[in-house]
């Protein structure tokens, strides 16, 4: 991946989701925040310890240890991020994949976003290649034949390419050629010719390769192998054996083809048979065969153009002696145009009408093409020569060898560019980002090297436009050199361009990199890697958003400062941006002191930024990550645009004409005005309306172009998903191949512009249920809201016996719009239970008695009172006027007599299908929301509400009848109680008076010592007597005592 470019000149945003690693190379301050014109990010993949290292970029499988990542946020503790919401995103290990998209003029490999045991600060790519297994030597590549390059447009996430001599190798690269290495494939190699496989020799080289997202596919002699493993095995000896998987073990494959563009969610391949299949074709799963249909009969012959650029091939024409030889087929989805071609050159965009080019000579004969599918059309010949074609012309140009490329090369010496050298051999030619790019082997002072150079398409037409149209004319003793131009216009602009992002559907993140609070003003490893994490953070937001139920505001950065509102309310305005930390200092309270209001944290940690004061030496501004809604057209058409249903795109083009002047030679004409012409592949789906106004004082012409959806040609698809590809080409007549524009990029070719549409429902919408809006209008409806004991913000409660009004958006997270889903759905209970653990899904057949007005068995949960219903009156159709939704729970249905778990009333949670497939007219979108709805306060069934009366009655009377006879009895209780209590009371006080007696007795018959038996007897007379005495007194006292 080549570097960025400027920081931020254009707005530079992250495309997709894939987080960044940044290495500044310029120096800042902080006075100098809003002019980093100069800064220059260069992109790359780093393990932690060679962070800020030049030209680092790993392949790794390691992780980082906790301790070796926490340390670094844990300085910033004015940190736009909740420590608590970090600890919840590194629990456990969670993996996601996203697929990355161009950027500058690189494509980004598919990534995959992991956490380890701490905070993910850095990526792990899957797959790896831990050094090269074999040196570049020269006969791998010299006076070798260049072979394609075949890959999944758009989805492989790497490329691979075959054709070492002799070698069981292939190139592999992840960076589109930047960097790549040399990869042994472990594969058996077994050999099968025989009398079906008429194979004549055997060899090690593997002749086709071909990347897809999913796998990688060879074909060696007559076998073909696919790799079951990771990329990370792919070049492991020991393990790799097993993981190449040999397939059509029983056919002979002469050829593997591939299919650029994946369809339906999956990827094909062709393999072409020969021996005693010979004709048939595998295609797909490569499991499954089928006959080739036939769609064209090439003619024996190369028709006789006579001088002619095209002739359309009728079977009329007269032919040369010259047979026609076909060796290949390439069509482009976008515009339907199919090339046959071999030593000639056949296109059609019916395949039924063909247009023969008789600008290619039929002495070379073509190896391949090379399609853009943009407009460009690459050709190698045989002898590796170079052609080019512009789609909707008819010319064929040479390219190499050439005059313009003779120019080029000598302009390209005197530079001392390091990419030419006097040997070179072609390796392959492919196209990225629209641009022509060749992988060269060039040998320079003995030493052989592999480089990626451009091919500069319009400087080599442009110096071949020159070198052919000059006139040398004599003014006086001189003579001068004056050329002609041939372009129509020398003024072309497009205006009134709408924002793109609702038509290119590119989801864009602003994540600038913090501020760093050092005198030389460089990142360390500290700050660059707290810019990765705050950048998977936001991401990791934006994975987050995509739930049921639609957050109060429409953006997935909502949840990052949703939190420090309160901040903002107690300062002046403006949006709180600090993260955890201690609150700012309180101002003084010195008297007849008059204070401003409580500044927000946002001012106090931007003062302690600008006296370089902040934690760690890195500030981070919240408000620089955010979500990107008002991205501006840059006088260009989008890279492809989405057609939903009905709608349309609309511009304005603007031309100057060039003034009429005669052009020399047989082909003299006056040109004095301009014509615009709107092609459109799939005329029966999309149209083109181009109105057009004439600036004579400007001698211009503004055409107004406006491309419409017809509304007939897609059904219902899910967003994003099977889309029908078609294209618009905007064409200036007479300019193809003629009109240049000089960029700060270099020329660029004007007046041909084809640019793919793309029908059906648009990526980045969904339904989602307005929770919001749902409980507003249930209360103003219903007059009251009872929500459940127990709250839950992210799921409230509806009351059973209310009417329940649902109401839905239609989220379009592209653009920030958000809007009520205006259309007709169909609503069904698919699953439910009364806790949450024991929710299930329900059967067909149950989802068919249960949500249908139809069932008979009683097992109705909902109904309504609207009366329409599907074709098939199965289900009712509802809307966003519907008159709400009357929960029954029938006799037959699973919430019917559901048990309540405490005092509380009973709960259910349905989970709930909404869906307007087939049922609304109004989109292209087949929108499909499930999500979960708490319903309190279900009733009981008659049965158990009666046993509960009874038994409640039966405990009411009960207790009645108890309260009856304890008040009855209780003076005989109480009179019982009495004695019971004197009776314990007495039997203390007699215990602890014989203890004291006993006591006193034993004192006495120490200190007389003298007739110690009389004194015992006498003293044992004596306490009987005294015990009778008393006994005799508690008689008398309880005649005298009354009864109370």
């Amino acid at each position: 991946m080549s570097p960025a470019g400027p920081a931020w000149p254009r707005l530079r945003v992250l495309q997709t989701l894939w987080a960044l690693l940044v290495v500044l190379l310029a120096p800042w301050r902080l006075w100098a925040i809003k002019n980093t014109q100069e800064c220059t990010w260069q992109v790359v993949l780093n393990n932690f310890e060679t962070v800020g290292k030049k030209d680092a970029s790993d392949r790794f499988v390691d992780q980082e240890p906790l301790y070796t990542v926490d340390k670094v946020f844990s300085q910033l503790v004015d940190a736009p991020i909740d420590p608590d919401e970090v600890r919840g995103l590194v629990s456990g290990k969670r993996e996601r994949s996203w697929t990355c998209t161009p950027l500058g003029s690189g494509h980004l490999p598919t990534l995959s976003l992991q956490t380890y045991l701490g905070f993910p600060y850095y990526l792990k790519i899957n797959y790896s290649c831990k050094g090269e297994l074999f040196n570049l030597i020269p006969r791998y590549f010299v006076n070798v034949p260049s072979r394609p390059l075949w890959y999944t447009v758009d989805q492989a996430p790497v490329f691979i390419l075959g054709g070492i001599p002799e070698e069981k190798a292939i190139l592999l690269t992840d960076t589109n050629f930047k960097d790549f290495f040399l990869v042994e494939l472990s594969i058996d190699s077994c050999w099968v010719g025989s009398f079906y496989c008429p194979q004549t020799s055997f060899t090690a080289t593997i002749y086709d390769a071909i990347a897809t997202e999913s796998t990688l596919f060879i074909r060696q002699n007559q076998l073909i192998y696919y790799f079951t493993g990771t990329y990370i095995t792919l070049h492991e000896s020991n393990r790799g054996s097993g993981r190449w998987v040999r397939v059509l073990a029983n056919e002979c494959i002469k050829k593997l083809c591939p299919v650029h563009f994946h369809s339906n969610g999956s990827e094909y391949v062709m393999a072409l048979t020969t021996g005693k299949h010979e004709g048939y074709v595998h295609f797909g799963t490569i499991t499954v065969s089928d006959y080739l249909v036939v769609l064209y009969t090439i003619p024996e012959f190369i028709p006789d153009a006579r001088g002619l650029e095209f002739l359309m091939v009728l079977g009329t024409e007269s032919y040369t002696n010259f047979p026609m030889v076909p060796k290949g087929m390439s069509y482009n989805p976008y515009n339907n145009l199919l090339f046959i071609w071999g030593n000639f050159l056949l296109q059609s965009y019916n395949s039924k009408n063909f247009i023969y080019l008789a600008d290619f000579p039929k002495e070379l004969s073509i190896k391949y093409l090379v399609n853009s599918f943009y407009g460009d059309t690459a050709i190698v010949t045989e002898t590796e020569e170079i052609w080019y074609l512009l789609e909707g012309s008819y010319q064929v140009y040479k390219l190499f060898p050439s005059k313009g490329w003779e120019v080029h090369v000598s302009l390209q010496v005197m530079q001392q560019s390091s990419l030419y050298a006097p040997n070179e051999t072609m390796v392959t030619l492919f196209y990225e980002d629209r641009r022509l790019y060749q992988l060269v082997y060039l040998i320079d002072n003995q030493q052989g090297r592999l480089v990626k150079r451009l091919v500069p398409v319009e400087q080599l037409l442009m110096y071949q436009q020159i070198s052919n149209d000059y006139l040398l004319e004599r003014q006086g003793s001189h003579l001068t050199l004056s050329f002609t131009n041939f372009c129509p216009f020398t003024v072309m602009r497009l205006r009134d361009l709408p924002n793109p992002q609702i038509y290119t559907r590119q989801e864009r993140y602003r994540a600038q990199p913090p501020r760093v609070l050092e005198p030389g003003g460089f990142h360390s490893d500290n700050s660059l890697a707290v810019y990765q994490g705050l950048v998977y953070y936001l991401l990791w937001l934006h994975s987050k958003y995509d739930k049921p139920y639609a957050d109060p505001v429409h953006d997935p950065t909502w949840r990052w400062w949703k939190n420090k509102k309160q901040d903002q309310v107690r300062g002046e305005g403006g949006e709180s941006v600090g993260g955890p930390s201690p609150d700012p200092p309180s101002p003084s309270t010195c008297p007849g002191t008059v204070f401003a209001p409580h500044p927000v944290p946002q001012d106090y940690y931007f003062y302690l930024a600008s006296n370089w004061r902040s934690a760690g030496s890195v500030h981070v501004d919240m408000a620089s990550y955010e979500k990107i809604y008002d991205l501006k057209a840059e006088n260009e058409l989008p890279e492809r645009i989405f057609l939903d249903k009905g709608t349309s795109y609309r511009f304005s083009v603007f031309l100057t004409a060039r003034e009429p002047e005669p052009l020399h030679g047989p082909s003299f004409q006056l040109q004095s005005k301009v014509g615009l012409a709107v092609v459109l592949a799939d005329p029966e789906c999309i149209e083109a309306v181009v109105k057009e106004k004439v600036l004579v004082n400007r001698n211009s012409v503004l055409f107004w172009v406006t491309l419409s959806d017809k509304r007939f040609c897609f059904d219902q698809g899910i967003s994003g998903h099977h889309l029908m590809k078609t294209s618009m080409l905007l064409k200036v007549v007479g300019s193809s191949g003629h009109c240049f524009q000089n960029t700060n990029q270099g020329p660029r070719m004007q007046g041909n512009l084809m640019v793919p549409v793309l029908i059906g429902c648009p990526p980045g919408k969904r339904l989602a249920f307005d929770i919001t809006y749902t409980l507003e209008y249930n209360r103003l409806q219903n007059k009251h809201y009872f929500d459940c004991v127990h709250v839950d913000p992210e799921m409230p409660c509806f009351l059973f016996r209310d009417i329940f009004y649902p109401f839905f958006l239609i989220q379009d997270l592209v653009t920030g719009d958000s809007g009520s889903f205006q259309g007709s759905y169909v609503l069904k209970v698919v699953g439910g239970g009364p806790t949450l653990d024991t929710i299930k899904e329900y059967s067909e057949e149950d989802i068919y008695r249960f949500n249908s007005p139809l069932d008979k068995t009683g097992s109705l949960i909902w109904t309504t009172r609207n009366t329409t219903t599907t074709e098939d009156s199965a289900f009712n159709i509802l809307s966003h006027n519907s008159l709400g939704i009357e929960w029954l729970c029938m006799e037959n249905s699973p919430c019917h007599d559901t048990i309540p778990h405490s005092i509380f009333a009973s709960e259910f949670f349905f989970k709930v299908l909404v869906s307007n497939r087939g049922v609304d007219k109004s989109t292209y979108c087949d929108y499909q929301l499930t999500f979960q709805l708490h319903i309190h306060g279900l009733p009981l069934s008659a049965r158990r509400a009666f046993l509960i009366l009874m038994v409640s009655a039966s405990l009411f009377v009960g207790l009645v009848i108890l309260y009856v006879i304890s008040c009855l009895l209780s003076p005989y209780v109480v009179k019982v109680c009495n004695v019971l209590c004197w009776k314990i009371n007495n039997i203390i006080a007699w215990e602890s008076y014989i203890y004291s007696i006993a006591s006193d007795t034993g004192a006495f018959s120490n200190t007389s010592g003298i007739k110690s038996g009389e004194s015992s007897g006498g003293i044992s007379r004596v306490v009987s007597k005294v015990a009778g005495e008393n006994r005799t007194d508690t008689k008398e006292t309880l005649r005298k005592k009354p009864i109370s």
